[in-house]
């Protein structure tokens, strides 16, 4: 008698799981506001950063561009996003425009993932519940060369294996980018590693995959402050417990959010705004921006 009532119960409450998991959580955008004392003395001001990852632009996207606008009013002084920008091969042009649209008269810093370069293909999305290590590319390609070009012509900066220099209103920000690390596209052959000058505000580095051998990199390297996306907050969180997987070697509290990496790195990883076409399900993960206040570093005594 007592089973006879409990299937059904259970059956119901996976189908509103489920119900909730696609059809809610994903277009129930966040914008999250961090404060972050990483500025270094020649910082003139603080820094509104705006980070945005993952946001796997599909045809219909309309809910995202609407929250985007509602990120631009926050008024950010430097947008930075952490690549898997695409998710359909038709989405190139509208995602040039939507960005276009978004960084207008400030700095704009960008970097690729994977499904910026390859389309993703139908799979079990259980699969993604499975603890992974980089992996060989997979897929058709997408047209990343139109997608580069595109955003550069609109002001953005690419920073896959480069090193720059840009100026924001709290004085020049030094860039160290890597390539999406998921596909081993990292080269760190390619990146002038010296430390940054005493006349930076900001020495951050810029990822897609928070691969723990990019980040040692980074931290080597001196920077103040890594963001980085790929990991979906966990995707699939568990009240209580957090991230079960994370699609990288990061530990998994550090799915999400910000934290501390290293001798000094300050490492921010956003849960990101999409999930893959073929994945399309959030449980305790809302999709997000973050608007990073950073403010200078306490003066040591």
């Amino acid at each position: 008698m007592r089973a006879s009532r409990l299937l059904p119960a259970t059956g119901a409450l996976a189908v509103t799981t489920a119900a909730y998991a696609i059809g809610i959580e994903p277009r129930w955008f966040a914008l999250r506001r961090l404060t972050v004392p990483v500025l270094r003395p020649r910082a003139t001001r603080s820094l509104r950063l705006l980070h945005l990852s993952d946001l796997h632009l599909q045809p219909r996207h309309r809910p995202l561009r609407r929250f985007l606008e509602h990120c631009e009013a926050e008024d950010p002084d430097v947008v930075v996003v952490t690549g898997d920008i695409l998710d359909h091969p038709d989405v190139v042009g509208p995602a040039v425009d939507l960005l276009r649209d978004l960084r207008r008269d400030r700095p704009g810093v960008f970097v690729l993932g994977s499904h910026d370069r390859y389309c993703s293909g139908l799979k079990n999305p259980f699969r993604y519940l499975r603890r992974r290590r980089a992996i060989e590319p997979k897929g058709s390609p997408q047209d990343t060369a139109l997608l580069v070009e595109g955003l550069k012509g609109a002001g953005w900066h690419f920073a896959d294996n480069r090193r720059l220099r840009l100026d924001s209103p709290a004085g020049p920000i030094e860039v160290l980018g890597q390539g999406d690390a998921h596909i081993r596209a990292d080269r760190p052959e390619a990146v002038d590693w010296a430390p940054p000058g005493d006349d930076v505000a900001l020495a951050l580095g810029v990822t897609h995959s928070p691969y723990l051998r990019v980040l040692d990199r980074l931290d080597r390297a001196g920077l103040d402050l890594a963001v980085a996306g790929h990991t979906h907050g966990g995707q699939v969180r568990v009240p209580g417990l957090g991230a079960l997987v994370n699609n990288c070697d990061l530990p998994l509290s550090q799915s999400r959010g910000l934290s501390g990496y290293g001798a000094g790195l300050t490492l921010h990883v956003s849960g990101g705004l999409g999930a893959s076409r073929h994945s399309p399900f959030r449980f305790a993960c809302r999709p997000e921006a973050t608007l990073l206040d950073l403010v200078p570093r306490p003066t040591e005594l």
